[in-house]
């Protein structure tokens, strides 16, 4: 199961990790970085996101519909 961990640094700023766990134990942890305002941590959360859904398989394969036109 993945999921995305926000937490503050010892700069101040917050900083953003995707973690793995695995029968509840940690397994894998990404950093993806650390922002210092709100633009920058939306920026980094989409990107979060983005590591997570890379590995996931589509529900429908909606291809079919584009060869069809």
């Amino acid at each position: 199961m993945a999921f995305i961990r926000k937490f503050p640094t010892a700069s101040g700023a917050t900083g953003v990790q995707v973690c793995w766990k695995k029968n509840g134990e940690l397994v894998k942890t990404v950093h993806v970085g650390s922002a210092n305002s709100e633009i920058a941590l939306e920026k980094l959360l989409k990107k979060a996101q983005g590591i997570i859904d890379k590995d996931k398989q589509p529900l429908f394969d909606l291809g079919e519909f584009d060869r069809k036109k």
